[in-house]
Parts: C-alpha cells; sequence; structure tokens
C-alpha cells in the first residue's frame, strides 16, 4: 500500500472511547456524522460483532459527480475490536464489488478523552475501479470535517452514545 491508496486523519474528542465507540456501532451514529451528505438513513441493529451487516441509504448528489440517484450500500464489519476499532467494508450495486475500507482507530487519551483516527482506504481495490482513476471517491477534507461532526455529536450527548 501507498500514501495515495489510504487517507488517514486524527482529532482529539473530549469524550472516552466507549461513548465514541457507542456512536460508531450505531448505524444511525454513521448518518449523524457524515460530511459528505451521501448517507441519507439507515436500517439495522447496532453492530456486536465482525460479519454483521446494515443497509444505509444513500444519495451522490452532493458530491456532484456521478448521477446515480437514491440507491442502498450494504455496510459489512470487518474489524470490531470494542473501544478500540471498527471498520467496514461497503457492498453496493456495481460489480465486482470495489473493495474500499473505512474504519476508526480510537485511543484513549491521558485527559480522560479519545484520539480519534479516520480511515479510508483503497489499496486492495478492484482492478477494474482502479483503472478508472476515481479514487478516492472522499477527500481528506471530508473525513476531517467527520471527526468534526463525531466530536459536536458525542458531546452533545449523541442519544445512543451510552447505549451498550
Amino acid at each position: 500500500m501507498t500514501a495515495d491508496e489510504r487517507i488517514e486523519v486524527s482529532r482529539p474528542v473530549p469524550a472516552p472511547p466507549s461513548e465514541v465507540f457507542a456512536l460508531l456501532c450505531d448505524p444511525q451514529g454513521h448518518v449523524a456524522i457524515d460530511a459528505s451528505g451521501m448517507l441519507q438513513d439507515a436500517e439495522g441493529e447496532r453492530v456486536t460483532e465482525v460479519g454483521q451487516t446494515f443497509v444505509v441509504h444513500m444519495d451522490r448528489e452532493s458530491l456532484g459527480d456521478l448521477d446515480l440517484g437514491r440507491y442502498d450500500v450494504t455496510v459489512t464489519i470487518t474489524v470490531l475490536e470494542p473501544d478500540r476499532e471498527i471498520a467496514w467494508k461497503v457492498l453496493g450495486r456495481v460489480r465486482p464489488q470495489i473493495g474500499h475500507v473505512y474504519g476508526y482507530r480510537l485511543e484513549p487519551t491521558d485527559d480522560g478523552g479519545t484520539l480519534v483516527t479516520s480511515y479510508y482506504d483503497w489499496s486492495e481495490i478492484a482492478p477494474q475501479w482502479r483503472e478508472a482513476g476515481i479514487f478516492p471517491v472522499i477527500s481528506e477534507a471530508s473525513l476531517k470535517a467527520t471527526l468534526g461532526i463525531l466530536d459536536r455529536t458525542v458531546r452533545r450527548g449523541y442519544p445512543l452514545a451510552t447505549a451498550r
């Protein structure tokens, strides 16, 4: 993997890892913090283990790049370490599947907060998508903005942040 196949951004959040992790395990939490504007709604249960899935209702209009209309994707959890890391692949209607990964790593800080690192990795995408030259779809700025929204959402008391 090279630096041009992965984006990582970090931000300290003044909340314990357990609260941040609870938000990230909730499908609606992903919608609540999305800065891209693509995630419109979600269906599914809070995730508790690798292999679980939930559906996200998408609209790519906010990116202004492809007119896909409204569509659904399935998020499949690939990494789930309580209060430490969560990652997933997005499975959509395109074939072959793209194969990009999104995730968050959480590190407790000395002040009781969390250093949250968001990552977006397209190092293992299908050759067809690599040749299309469309990656990264989400910018570093969008990942940073999402972390800002995550910070604000957790500090304001995300409704399910303490539900475990």
